[in-house]
């Protein structure tokens, strides 16, 4: 059984998806070649925005978000503790400071009360100057955006979508990957819209930031590549994920996205006696990156992972470390950056695989193991 089946969606795409490659083989256009403009357009359309810039990878693609805000020292940007250390580590290679922010216990996403005071806590500090919120949406699930922006617009913050698990999700009618000022996802092969290999995407409606991250993603190019009015880094996409990126955003948006939600939404009348299954707010729809369940504590965690891996169904933890206790940040203050509900989470969660080609068969089979192992 696979965690997260790429196996079986090559078998299912597999004469679209050797053509797509071929195709740009064929071409010897890799590096620039016109399927980057034919994917950016088509990701843009998909989620409803004037602009997306491909680059390599979803940490780049929050990289190049603050470096066109020009987030510096002295800065202060506020982020989930409880998410993938991409997150946080984008801040402090600009040279700002992270602000780690708790979660909310069922959602996992921001915890909009105590983004609100460690909001306060550094305005009285004096120390820093508070520029973005980076709101992460977790596990496919889009955060409160309508709070977030409340809090944000209310000290002049900017928002930052960090959608590299949340590509498909809504709130309303209205997609993940247009709710911040900028927004970004990731294309790393497990997410719910992956290539073979790394790549990312900014996306925004600000044409002056689309342009300055444009610059910055091909080494700070002007008028042409040997125009270098900045210094910018190396973050292209390749032609050949490129190609592969439209072949997989086809299928998702045509069944991938919908099974996905069958499955989720199986595993939730199945387990929801015996575990804490994860919440869809009313109004919120997720894309389902990770079935993430929650148990009382780290030992039977520890058991029920041995129970599956005894059956060989693959499980995984989303987040052992939350950001605030992270080595690499140990020079920050850690009661400043408390987070209860993030250490908490990190000893009870346990992600179940997922994906749209789940069968119904193993589904059962997860489903009873669990509930054997914990009604012992």
């Amino acid at each position: 059984m696979q965690f997260r089946d790429l196996k079986t969606q090559y078998k299912v795409l597999k004469d679209e998806m050797d053509k797509a490659i071929l195709d740009v083989v064929a071409s010897s256009a890799y590096v620039m070649g016109p399927k980057i403009k034919e994917m950016e357009t088509a990701f843009a359309e998909y989620v409803g925005v004037k602009h997306c810039v491909a680059c390599n990878s979803g940490t780049d693609a929050l990289l190049l978000a603050l470096k066109a805000w020009d987030v510096k020292p002295g800065d202060a940007v506020f982020v989930p503790s409880f998410t993938f250390f991409a997150s946080a580590e984008v801040i402090a290679m600009q040279g700002a400071t992270p602000v780690f922010v708790d979660v909310d216990r069922r959602t996992f996403n921001m915890d909009v009360a105590d983004l609100e005071r460690k909001i306060e806590h550094t305005v009285k500090a004096g120390k820093l100057t508070p520029r973005v919120v980076i709101a992460v949406d977790l596990f496919g699930l889009p955060a409160d955006f309508k709070a977030i922006r409340k809090v944000a617009e209310k000290y002049g913050l900017y928002v930052l979508e960090d959608g590299a698990q949340g590509f498909g999700g809504r709130i309303g009618e209205q997609k993940a990957c247009t709710f911040g000022d900028i927004s970004t996802t990731s294309f790393f092969p497990a997410k719910p819209v992956g290539c073979y290999g790394d790549g990312g995407a900014v996306f925004t409606d600000n044409s002056e930031w689309a342009s300055l991250i444009d610059s910055y993603h091909v080494h700070g190019k002007g008028s042409d590549r040997y125009d270098n009015i900045r210094i910018g880094m190396n973050s292209r996409l390749d032609s050949i994920q490129a190609a592969i990126l439209l072949v997989k955003l086809k299928a998702f948006r045509d069944y991938e996205l919908d099974d996905v939600n069958k499955v989720a939404a199986r595993y939730t009348e199945k387990l929801k006696d015996v575990v804490t299954t994860p919440i869809v707010p009313e109004g919120f729809y997720s894309s389902w990156a990770q079935y993430t369940v929650q148990v009382e504590d780290k030992g039977m965690r520890n058991g029920l992972q041995a129970a599956l891996k005894a059956l060989d169904i693959p499980t995984a933890i989303y987040y052992p470390i939350p950001m605030h206790r992270q080595t690499a940040f140990s020079y920050l203050d850690l009661d400043e950056n408390r987070c209860p509900v993030a250490d908490q989470l990190a000893d009870t969660v346990v992600s179940l695989p997922i994906h749209p080609y789940l069968s119904e068969a193993d589904q059962d089979k997860i489903c009873t193991a669990i509930c054997e192992y914990l009604k012992k």
